[in-house]
This record gives structure tokens, C-alpha cells and sequence, in this order.
């Protein structure tokens, strides 16, 4: 073998442990995530998406199956497709990644979600720059008692 052909062996090996280290960061066995590769399946990040609600993920369904996800996965998977990566639904199954979900990004859009923000601006605010309303909030103050000074006011249309 020459040093040509080992210098390429070694450059080969490195850059395959670098992938393998990526994908291994990702998380644990049973996570999902919107995973973008480049043309040669190289990992180049993820979002996690979840399976219950929290605060401050929106609903959202990939191939039949919903999902919750922040606004901002939404418009990094619009940023990565945008670059030519691929963006899939990947699953940890422990003994590496199953892609269960192709082209998510045609599937939810920030359109479909009512935003209409600029993905970078979603990106970097980590979230939608106009104001969500917490409906459990919007049910208590519904239920407030309302002083005379509050329906005066909305007699007179303030």
C-alpha cells in the first residue's frame, strides 16, 4: 500500500468517526428527530420532535402520525430544505436511525401554522415574534370578575 492510498485509508476512517460521533450526540434510544443529511447522508444536525404537548410546541403531523414540535423546527427543516440538505422524520432505535418520514418540510409549513415571519427571524427568536395566547389564560381571564370602571369602558368602546 503507498502513503497515498494510507493517507486516504486514515483521512477516511477520521471523517467516518466524526459522522458516527454526530450521530451518537443526537440523544437516547426512543427520541425522534427532524434530522438533515447532505447528498452523501452525512448527518449535519437535528431538532427533536415530540410525541405529548408541552409548552410551547404546536401540533403537527408527519405521514399520518402527530407529533409536537417548536416553531423554530419548522423553519430550520424550511431553512435546511432551502439549502438542498435532506430533511427526514428519524427515529433512535438504538442500534442506529430509521428514517420513518420523508419530506416533512412539505408536509407543515410556518404557513400552516398561521406565521408568516421569515424562517431565519423564527430561528434565531427560537419562536414566532408575534404573541401566542395561552388559552387556559385567555379561560381564566374570562372568568374574572369584571369592575364597574372595566364594562363602562367597554360600554364606550375603550
Amino acid at each position: 500500500m503507498t502513503v497515498a492510498h494510507m493517507l486516504l485509508a486514515a483521512g477516511i476512517l477520521v471523517a467516518s468517526g466524526a459522522i458516527a460521533k454526530a450521530d451518537g450526540e443526537l440523544q437516547s434510544v426512543g427520541d425522534t428527530y427532524i434530522v438533515s443529511r447532505d447528498d452523501y447522508s452525512a448527518f449535519r444536525g437535528s431538532h427533536r420532535i415530540y410525541s405529548r404537548m408541552s409548552d410551547g410546541l404546536v401540533q403537527v403531523e408527519y405521514c399520518g402520525r402527530k407529533y409536537w414540535v417548536r416553531y423554530a423546527t419548522v423553519a430550520w427543516t424550511e431553512l435546511e430544505v432551502e439549502q438542498n440538505y435532506i430533511v427526514r422524520v428519524e427515529y433512535n432505535w438504538g442500534k442506529g436511525w430509521r428514517p420513518i418520514c420523508a419530506h416533512p418540510e412539505e408536509q407543515v409549513t410556518l404557513e400552516d401554522l398561521g406565521i408568516y415571519d421569515d424562517p431565519r427571524v423564527i430561528v434565531q427568536n427560537d419562536g414566532s415574534t408575534v404573541k401566542s395566547v395561552n388559552r387556559f389564560t385567555a379561560i381564566r381571564e374570562s372568568f374574572r370578575p369584571t369592575t364597574v370602571e372595566d364594562a363602562a369602558n367597554t360600554l364606550r368602546g375603550n
